[in-house]
């Protein structure tokens, strides 16, 4: 069945694009101490490539532990930012370039790779994943995430009458068919994605939910409760009150 996803998001080259999490997104901080944990992903001598960076919110934040960074984007919309957050952290060893990996292909050149949030709005994920996988130097870790589809919330909204709103209670909970010809993007149990990384040759090292940021709260009173006691730590055990799945991957 070929997905339709809806037209609320923009289409880019067959891909419907997400808004990238603002640097001071409490999600991104969440990620990068996952990539903490990672024994040996960062080096001096290693090289990184951000697939989908957006204005470089992770990569910016790696740049000075790895020897050279490459952030790449289906278009140039945030590369101004890029260039202004390497500038403000004094970085010379980032770069920014346009491109559609699922159509210009890199050839093991990458020692370490980020995909955070990207494999959901791939025109075709097996298209998608292949060329990441073929993008990493054998023995390259990458470090992926993608929704999870057992949060009580849609996040990337969907295609349907009278309900505008992105965070539809409940929607990705449907069944696979369902979801995939109204929504504006795929979401993952942890079962579909570790299945999807190991058939394109992934060895999956390990698999953790994120904790939901609640970012998306307006400040006050609820959302410093809800982050500071309910959603606090970086990760949990319970798929519903987890956003997104962390896969940790070699090649």
């Amino acid at each position: 069945m070929q997905t339709q996803f809806s037209k609320q998001f923009f289409k880019e080259d067959g891909h419907y694009l997400g808004k990238p999490a603002e640097s001071t997104n409490k999600i991104i901080q969440r990620r990068l101490n996952l990539v903490d944990t990672i024994s040996e992903f960062k080096g001096a001598q290693l090289s990184l490539l951000d697939i989908g960076c957006g204005a470089g919110a992770s990569l910016i934040r790696l740049a000075p532990d790895m020897k050279h960074c490459l952030g790449i984007d289906i278009n140039d919309y945030h590369s101004a930012e890029f260039e202004k957050l390497c500038e403000e952290s004094q970085l010379s060893n980032c770069d920014f370039k346009v491109m559609n990996i699922e159509q210009e292909h890199i050839q093991n050149q990458f020692d370490r790779i980020i995909c955070f949030e990207v494999i959901e709005h791939f025109a075709d994920e097996n298209k998608g994943v292949s060329a990441i996988y073929n993008a990493l130097r054998s023995g390259g870790i990458a470090a992926i995430s993608v929704p999870n589809k057992w949060w009580i919330f849609e996040t990337h909204g969907a295609k349907l009458p009278l309900l505008p709103w992105n965070r539809i209670p409940f929607f990705s909970w449907l069944p696979k068919p369902i979801h995939e010809r109204f929504s504006n993007a795929r979401i993952y149990t942890r079962k579909r994605i570790v299945k999807l990384l190991e058939k394109h040759g992934f060895t999956v090292v390990k698999t953790n939910y994120i904790m939901a940021p609640m970012d998306i709260l307006q400040n006050g009173k609820l959302k410093n409760f809800l982050q500071n006691r309910v959603f606090r730590k970086d990760v949990t055990k319970n798929p519903m009150k987890s956003t997104s799945i962390f896969v940790v991957v070699k090649k």
